[in-house]
């Protein structure tokens, strides 16, 4: 009869692994990849955008990540116009996160908050829920005009 091999070794986790604290990045199947419309949150003028590219050489970006979109729809008064290449971070993705509480976090829509080459939000108000992992992401000031943080 076949028995599992008794061993006074426990197995070790490999070095390369981040603790659960500092890791924002688990793995995820899916995210945001060139040519994803995305709904604009805040005040800003533009109302949805298209993802030209995800920065720092990524493949796709994540919640968090800064994008390069090109905006698709605008309202006429706004300080962003139709057809203009802005910088965006994804507040907001429809595949589902894990966290390491052990509960999970996942939205209805992709959506995105507006900001300039420094970072800085161009809208002054932000609608709707944003999780709070962006602050390990450095995105302070959006959680700040955030009307609910997740």
């Amino acid at each position: 009869m076949w028995q599992f091999p008794v061993s006074d070794q426990v197995p070790q986790i490999s070095g390369n692994r981040q603790a659960c604290g500092n890791s924002f990045d688990k793995q995820q199947r899916t995210f945001i990849q060139m040519r994803t419309v995305l709904k604009v949150v805040d005040n800003s003028g533009a109302k949805k955008v298209m993802c030209i590219q995800a920065l720092k050489g990524k493949k796709g970006a994540r919640l968090g990540d800064t994008i390069i979109a090109s905006v698709k729809e605008a309202m006429p008064n706004g300080k962003v116009k139709k057809g203009k290449v802005v910088y965006g971070v994804v507040v907001r993705a429809a595949m589902q996160r894990g966290r390491c509480d052990g509960s999970e976090v996942k939205f209805d829509d992709n959506a995105v908050v507006l900001v300039d080459k420094q970072g800085q939000p161009i809208g002054t108000r932000v609608f709707g829920p944003v999780p709070h992992e962006l602050r390990q992401k450095k995105h302070v000031k959006i959680l700040t005009l955030a009307e609910h943080i997740a």
